[in-house]
């Protein structure tokens, strides 16, 4: 499922506008009904982003894949279910019902899905807590970063990886000046826990100056990598990959400025295009 998004695509030393088709991405809670000691139970399971379609197959897969439920005939049902909200008008809500709770792992669930937050909104256990704490929107038009600085900076995070070279495996997230020069680089096999520590790594030192920084991160920019730099106050976050549709939302809600695509002589600008100097 996607979208038409506007773009400013720079390639041949200057801007183009055109209509780019950008993937979807919406919040998904999945709550589940069981028996505890003879008593029905909805539970409020977990919330995850994804593109929308083929929710119920998603939803089965991931109840196996956890091993919540040992048989996939103990799901009876799954539904989707409340209003349809958006843009995209979609139901972002699903109900799975089990039929034989004594092969349901609630220990599991308890401990795994109700009690953890490993990646941002995934572990949060309702739709309605998913809200961007932050409220002031990041500087409008600094710091200003060149062609050259947007162009250079994957090559220079890649070059500077320890790990990628010997597995061609792991992420990793740059913090850089408007100079594009490289500060700190932090590399994992997710690419939110490579920026997390990033960002941690950071904050500790303090070395986060929104005035005059941007991050660079590798693979595609999503909702969850876009709300972590916005914590920081830094306006410039640059993709080697392609962003989703909430990520664009979001970094334009904020008046980030949000890039991607980078490749040898051409990148995207997605939002707030002030920030980049083509001259």
């Amino acid at each position: 499922m996607n979208s038409k998004y506007k773009v400013l695509k720079f390639i041949s030393n200057k801007f183009d506008a055109l209509e780019d088709l950008i993937s979807i991405e919406e919040p998904l809670e999945i709550s589940l009904k069981f028996k505890e000691n003879d008593k029905w139970i909805t539970q409020n399971l977990s919330i995850t982003m994804r593109t929308p379609g083929n929710d119920k197959d998603l939803v089965r897969g991931f109840l196996f894949n956890e091993q919540i439920v040992e048989n996939i005939k103990d799901i009876e049902s799954i539904e989707s279910y409340g209003e349809k909200v958006g843009q995209y008008n979609i139901q972002n809500k699903i109900l799975a019902t089990l039929n034989n709770s004594k092969n349901v792992n609630i220990s599991k669930i308890k401990r795994d899905f109700l009690t953890n937050s490993s990646c941002g909104v995934c572990g949060k256990s309702s739709l309605d807590t998913l809200e961007i704490i932050k409220k002031d929107k990041t500087l409008s038009d600094e710091p200003k970063i060149s062609k050259k600085v947007i162009i250079s900076s994957p090559k220079i995070l890649r070059s500077n990886q320890s790990e990628f070279s010997k597995t061609g495996g792991i992420h990793a997230s740059g913090l850089f000046n408007d100079k594009g020069e490289l500060i700190i680089v932090k590399e994992d096999v997710g690419r939110h826990n490579a920026l997390d520590k990033l960002i941690g790594c950071a904050i500790i030192d303090h070395q986060i100056k929104p005035k005059s920084q941007f991050i660079t991160c590798s693979g595609r920019l999503n909702f969850e990598l876009v709300q972590k730099v916005l914590m920081t106050n830094i306006g410039i976050m640059i993709g080697v990959g392609a962003p989703t549709s909430l990520a664009i939302d979001l970094a334009n809600k904020f008046d980030m400025t949000l890039i991607g695509f980078v490749k040898r002589d051409s990148f995207n600008v997605y939002t707030n295009s002030k920030k980049v100097i083509v001259e």
